[in-house]
């Protein structure tokens, strides 16, 4: 333990004795029971020292059978938290330590996150100080590195984005535009001998419009670009200069000016205070006579609920705090891995095996670094490849056992800039996709006709389309990339890539199909998920509680829960849903829905529902949205963006039982569940073309037309943020 920390733990039990007035101390703060009361206004807390079952040691304030004041606990791997505890939860300001040397002091949230302003010192001394949300620097901060480095800036998960200053120990730095770590925007570099770059960058390299110039006042603008082909620009002397950088090579701001500019990467934590486990024992009686443990969770979370027909042991999910949460009732049949696995003999293996080939040609195929400003030919319903795959292989193409096909990719230049956009690294996306384990097929297809298709790892699903939504993709694929690009916290669906395999033969059979991500591809269980329109017609399961299952789909009115987020998090949905819902009313599109999941913190999950659920409907069509994990782990703690892994509280509701048209949103009874909530806006390829308008006409002839689907786009996109945000109401 390091001079400064044991002097603020002595500090710390000194507070304690003052605290506990002149009752008499335990010799050793260690006694595996020892109690004394505090003197303070309410007379509530005692002073208790425990050495756990499992060797971990807790002395401090203890309040209703839990740590709450201040306390110290130390873990049995060489951790140890001082500081303030809430009923139970580590929550206020204190000190964590690690066994390495290692120190956190600052603010804490509910769960033990680091979240507030706080220092964090490496075992070697690299410092951090600024602000924190859910253990990783976000916001205003600053950080020494052990090399001598320095920067001072915006943080955002975990790494430096926005606006920042990087200075190197040699003299050279950069003042501008960051993102995920790397130089991105606008910014300038100067170096230590008066030499200097302003311009563009990108990927943490310059990148489009910027003037180099020299100490001597020489300088050289352009375009600039790791791609000598894709250079260009003009050389200007100074006054009075004797040319002598004429001969430069603009390459040489790669090859040789930047080599010393390189940016430290930030130490990783090995552990997180709010992964570390609470091993607290309950007191049986007031004298403390006797103890026993709380309920342990499998992965050794704090609970202390049991259900009376003992089917829950009170487990909570990682990453969620160390409060005890209350659940619902729910009836959950042992996990089944959905879909069907493509092996050899199955009617769609050669389908698979042309596909997963079509792919890994397409994504590994030689191409020019992408950029993201695409020109409008790239759009071009015509921009397509086509390649043929025969048996015996060709110049361009492996050899197979499957018959021959050809492969088309529709607006490839588009596709390869939206995976980087959506930050999927191509050796990843290849490997869900075509690697050695097989696809899944989902048992049957959904309501349109399509097949689905899920990766192993969960991570992808892949839909057969029509020609007909082929086109109105297309159509709407400028609209869609301009709006993606400009919103980070999307929440329509993410697309990867556009495909068709056409078999040979007399038959000559086209299959279509799209790849886009899926939003339950996460390690919380998902115990409840809804689509949601917001109409009435048609919009329940009809299915008796007892058959509803994890990976059954519920719809509006079988909708029994209204969902309280945070403050921040409640704006920025509001203000996403508006710009969603504006996108797509204006490339008239309806019928789209809002897929929620619900993660019931303190169910357990071994037993229950496989911990990677994908999104699948109860007719068979998977429910996928525009949120994907690739690349939300900047660390190996999991961060939460709008619609993935955001705790929140879901508030049970009931409909009134006599009412002459169906009560869309039940009246709130207070009773509350802390959750973590997955949403986001699905199946967004529907045209108001003239099939849907003699729907709308049909159905609104026999039925109150606003009860209905099938209407027009601003009607729809209207009733559909009404309801939404009826159902989605801020945390107060």
């Amino acid at each position: 333990m390091n001079k400064d920390l044991t002097s603020l733990v002595k500090a710390w039990e000194t507070a304690v004795r003052k605290s506990a007035g002149p009752k008499k101390r335990a010799n050793s703060i260690f006694t595996p029971m020892s109690v004394a009361h505090v003197d303070d206004d309410n007379d509530l807390s005692q002073i208790v020292e425990k050495v756990l079952s499992n060797g971990d040691i807790y002395k401090g304030q203890w309040h209703e059978n839990s740590p709450h004041g201040h306390g110290k606990y130390l873990w049995n791997d060489g951790c140890m938290y001082v500081g303030e505890w809430k009923k139970g939860d580590i929550i206020g300001k204190g000190i964590f330590s690690w066994p390495s040397g290692a120190t956190y002091e600052g603010d804490f949230k509910s769960g033990g996150y680091m979240d507030g302003k706080g220092t964090y010192i490496g075992p070697v001394g690299d410092t951090y100080k600024g602000c924190w949300v859910m253990d990783l620097r976000h916001g205003q901060g600053t950080q020494s590195y052990l090399n001598g480095d320095f920067y001072d800036g915006d943080w955002k998960k975990g790494l430096q984005s926005g606006q920042g200053r990087y200075q190197w120990k040699n003299g050279n730095h950069y003042i501008g535009q960051w993102r995920h770590g790397v130089f991105y925007g606008n910014g300038t570099i100067m170096w230590s001998n008066g030499n200097r770059y302003d311009g563009c960058w990108e990927e943490g390299l310059p990148k489009g419009n910027g003037t180099f110039r020299w100490s001597d006042g020489s300088f050289y603008v352009g375009v600039w670009s790791k791609d000598p082909k894709e250079q260009s620009g003009t050389y200007y002397p100074s006054s009075g200069s004797s040319g002598g950088n004429l001969e430069w090579d603009p390459q040489e701001l790669f090859s040789v000016d930047l080599n010393d500019c390189k940016v430290c990467p930030c130490e990783k934590v090995s552990v997180f205070p709010s992964r570390k486990i609470l091993n607290m024992l309950e007191l049986e009686n007031d004298d403390a006579s006797v103890m026993r443990p709380k309920k342990m969770s499998v992965d050794g979370r704090l609970s202390n609920y049991s259900s009376e027909d003992g089917s829950y042991d009170g487990l909570e999910s990682p990453q969620v705090g160390n409060s005890i949460p209350r659940v619902p009732h729910l009836r959950l049949k042992a996990p089944k891995k959905q879909g069907e696995a493509i092996s050899k003999g199955h009617k769609h293996y050669d389908l698979m095996l042309n596909l997963q080939l079509g792919i890994r040609h397409a994504v590994g195929r030689p191409a020019p670094s992408t950029s993201l400003d695409l020109k409008s030919s790239a759009f071009d319903a015509k921009e397509k490849v086509w390649t043929k795959f025969p048996p015996e292989g060709s110049k361009h193409t492996p050899p197979h056992p499957s018959c021959e096909f050809r492969w088309k990719d529709y607006c490839p230049v588009v596709f390869r800039a939206l995976r980087k956009l959506f930050k999927v690294d191509p050796a990843d996306y290849m490997i869900s996709l075509c690697g050695d384990d097989a696809l899944r097929e989902l048992s049957s297809p959904g309501k349109s006709g399509s097949f689905f298709y899920l990766t192993n790892d969960d991570r992808y699903m892949i839909k057969t389309m029509k020609k007909a939504e082929v086109k109105v993709f297309l159509r709407m694929l400028p609209g869609y990339y301009k709006h993606v690009r400009a919103f980070e916290n999307t929440l329509v669906t993410k697309f990867f890539g556009l495909h068709c395999v056409r078999l040979t033969g007399a038959s000559q059979k086209k299959v279509r199909f799209v790849i886009m991500g899926n939003l339950f591809c996460s390690t919380y269980p998902i115990h409840r998920r809804f689509d949601l329109k917001g109409s009435t017609f048609g919009r329940s399961t009809d299915k008796p509680e007892e058959e509803i299952e994890p990976t059954t789909t519920l719809k509006d009115l079988d909708l029994n829960y209204i969902f309280r987020l945070r403050k921040s998090w409640f704006h920025e949905f509001c203000r996403q849903v508006d710009k969603d819902c504006d996108f797509l009313e204006q490339e008239r599109i309806m019928d789209y829905s809002m897929l929620v999941g619900l993660h019931f913190r303190g169910i357990p999950c071994s037993d229950n529902v496989s911990p990677s659920g994908n999104g699948n409907s109860d007719d068979g069509a998977p429910r996928l949205s525009g949120v994907d994990v690739d690349h939300l782990a900047v660390d190996p703690s999991r961060w939460t963006q709008l619609g993935i892994n955001m705790p929140a509280r879901a508030e049970l509701t009931r409909r009134r039982s006599i009412c002459d048209t169906p009560q869309l949103v039940g009246e709130p009874t207070g009773e509350l569940y802390e959750i973590i909530i997955f949403f986001g806006i699905i199946d967004i390829l529907q045209n108001y073309d003239i099939s849907k308008k003699l729907e709308h006409a049909y159905k609104a002839f026999q039925y109150d037309s606003t009860s209905i689907s099938a209407v027009d786009p601003r009607q729809y996109s209207k009733r559909f943020r009404d309801f939404i945000f009826s159902v989605f109401v801020e945390d107060t």
